[in-house]
């Protein structure tokens, strides 16, 4: 273990709208909390651009604005943010045992969580130069910005064809495009897919490049993996819904999961199997997966600390 070691009252893991939330209701709990951003400060929003539907923007707010602003109230409020990453952890025993970039030791009374989820994305050099100017990997967030034109959607699962759906009500017309001959979703949702007149469902077919003019997307070209046939589709926006990795295979082997690794908090709280350490966010969160959402449960998870610790020093006291 790393001889430079650090004790701390409330440890926050990550930086996104959950973390940074949970920061300033901590601070202003004076719990003095230190919160480390993880390899990617500000969460996804960073790799966002317009943000329209989180509440007190009416004008909208580009997602690296808005998280610096949520890292300003953070440190307004005496929140000791940290760049680094945890490197493993020890939940065994309290105070909890957290290792920072494998050479410091942080000890701590209570731990948030907060690591958030990596989107899944199909690897092609295309979808990674037009993320954020006509690719998303959330219909919920981006689906506005389509109102009245073409897209596609490529995946089979539930979300899949939930966020087909959503985009049906915005959208003139929906490519589904479905990379096996049938859908991986409930019996009730591919029902509501085919039973929706602008949405066109390509089977057997895989995506080969996102066509664009260097600035927007224009169109992509997909393949049937079938009959080799390839096509373009005239589209402004391409939507991945292929499933989400929730970043906590670091915490697996003292907290419990999921079959994904979604943290499993008991209902209504933020709190995880082990005492002390609570989790918000997208890194808990497997349905909404929304900054405003995210924020709430960040809100939940500090008040749930300060409570935490509050009742711990009565225990001493008695």
């Amino acid at each position: 273990m790393p001889q430079d070691t650090e004790h701390v009252q409330c440890l926050i893991i990550g930086s996104g709208p959950a973390g940074y939330t949970a920061a300033i209701y901590a601070a202003r709990a004076d719990l003095k909390p230190v919160l480390y951003t993880g390899m990617l400060a500000g969460g996804q929003l960073t790799q966002t651009t317009e943000v329209e539907n989180f509440p007190g923007y009416p004008d909208g707010i580009q997602g690296p604005e808005m998280m610096e602003q949520f890292q300003k109230q953070a440190e307004r409020f005496g929140t000791d943010i940290r760049f680094g990453y945890v490197s493993a952890v020890d939940f065994s025993s309290r105070p909890h045992k957290v290792i920072i970039d494998e050479v410091k030791t942080i000890t701590a009374d209570t731990v948030i969580i907060s690591t958030g989820a990596s989107a899944k994305w199909l690897g092609l050099e295309s979808e990674q130069k037009y993320n954020g100017f006509g690719v998303s990997a959330c219909a919920v967030c981006d689906g506005f910005f389509f109102k009245n034109q073409d897209v596609a959607i490529v995946g089979a699962g539930d979300t899949a064809a939930e966020e087909a759906t959503y985009l049906a009500k915005l959208c003139r017309k929906v490519y589904m495009i479905v990379r096996k001959p049938e859908f991986r979703a409930s019996k009730a949702m591919i029902s509501r897919v085919q039973n929706t007149h602008n949405i066109e469902i390509i089977y057997n077919s895989e995506t080969q490049e996102i066509v664009g003019n260097g600035q927007t997307v224009e169109g992509v070209r997909i393949k049937n993996n079938q009959t080799q046939e390839e096509r373009t589709l005239d589209i402004t926006g391409f939507f991945v819904a292929i499933g989400h990795h929730p970043n906590t295979d670091i915490f697996k082997q003292y907290i419990d999961t999921d079959e994904v690794g979604y943290i499993l908090t008991k209902p209504g709280t933020t709190q995880t199997n082990i005492e002390g350490v609570f989790a918000c966010g997208d890194a808990q969160d497997k349905v909404f997966r929304q900054a405003v959402t995210a924020a709430g449960t960040g809100c939940m998870a500090a008040l749930e600390a300060e409570r935490y610790l509050a009742a711990k020093e009565v225990e001493v006291e008695a």
